[in-house]
């Protein structure tokens, strides 16, 4: 293996996905500590105008796998696709993001290959040759519920890690950059034991929270469905996407896929606004890592307040109309 790095990118209706733009982005970084290249690779059924998209963002070669197999996503055509990418580029790192297909995937790919794998990492470096023999890759993760991070280091000669979306800074495209394109043959169609037959996509065409930047989550305090129309309210003006607590889903005020919390949804927004949440573990389980946490409650000893960066004091009602109209006055200025 090299000191080159492979990227998984994801698209959506050929289009690359954010999250997949901040890894690349953070890859450049660590490629130029490695003295590697950065590589990334595409499968699906029409990939070829999506891989446009990552030149600018640092991919110097684009590794395309399509086919009918590939049309929608399986676990099993997708890692076997993976792997013989792999096996063509020979990268020592191996990314992708923390989403639901990152989740699914890229820890059956570490099996495969018997690789080293860290899951869900807020940050990625690299240390030194002399601090790490070799000058290994060391990712910081939580663990225990977010309640303490450990770094993680690989003995293996392929290192893989998947990293949660908002944890980096996606740098300036640089125009007229340009990646070779390499079609890799994955040695045939693909007998799929448990094809998927379809995928539906949500009504509400926002964000998913595990990507969203900005998030406003409601608790019981809300009262009833209704209620939550104040919340789609701000999350309007301020472009955010609506979560829930696990309280609020299991008294049928919300949908269980807007859940956030250990049972529910992990999310990194760097701007999430707790209202009428109380703060139990669970929640702060899904949310902690949040860059900057806004927490409104009636009550001054809600335990949210001890995570909050700032706390509202006062009726969630009363308070979060009152946020949403000057909002407006500002981004209206």
């Amino acid at each position: 293996m090299s000191n080159d790095i492979l990227v998984l990118a994801e698209h959506q209706d050929n289009k690359v996905k954010k999250i997949s733009l901040e890894l690349l982005s953070k890859a450049t970084g660590l490629a130029s500590q490695t003295g590697g290249s950065v590589s990334a690779v595409l499968i699906g059924s029409d990939v070829e105008g999506a891989a446009r998209q990552l030149a600018p963002y640092g991919a110097k070669k684009v590794y395309l796998v399509s086919g009918a197999s590939f049309e929608k996503y399986n676990t099993i055509a997708y890692s076997q696709a993976m792997a013989a990418v792999v096996e063509r580029a020979k990268p020592g790192i191996v990314l992708g993001t923390a989403s639901p297909m990152g989740k699914d995937l890229i820890p059956r790919l570490a099996a495969k290959l018997k690789a080293g794998f860290a899951s869900e990492c807020t940050d990625l470096r690299i240390e030194p040759a002399g601090s790490v023999p070799g000058g290994k890759l060391v990712g910081h993760r939580p663990i225990y519920s977010g309640k303490v991070f450990v770094d993680v280091v690989f003995n293996s000669a392929v290192q893989m890690a998947t990293t949660r979306a908002n944890s980096f800074p996606t740098k300036s495209p640089q125009e007229g950059a340009n990646a070779e394109l390499v079609k890799v043959d994955v040695g045939g169609e693909t007998t799929l034991r448990c094809p998927m037959k379809q995928m539906e996509k949500g009504e509400t065409g926002k964000v998913d929270l595990t990507e969203a930047e900005v998030i406003i989550s409601g608790g019981r305090a809300l009262g009833n469905t209704e209620n939550f129309k104040i919340l789609r309210e701000m999350a309007d003006v301020i472009g955010a996407t609506v979560g829930a607590s696990r309280a609020a889903v299991d008294s049928g005020y919300a949908p269980h896929d807007i859940q956030v919390g250990q049972t529910g949804k992990v999310v990194n927004p760097k701007l999430y606004i707790a209202c009428g949440i109380s703060g139990a573990i669970q929640h702060l389980a899904g949310m902690r890592t949040s860059k900057v946490i806004v927490a409104i409650n009636k009550d001054p000893e809600a335990p949210i307040f001890q995570k909050a960066d700032y706390g509202v004091v006062g009726d969630l009602f009363t308070v979060v109309p009152l946020l949403t109209q000057e909002f407006k006055k500002v981004l209206a200025e």
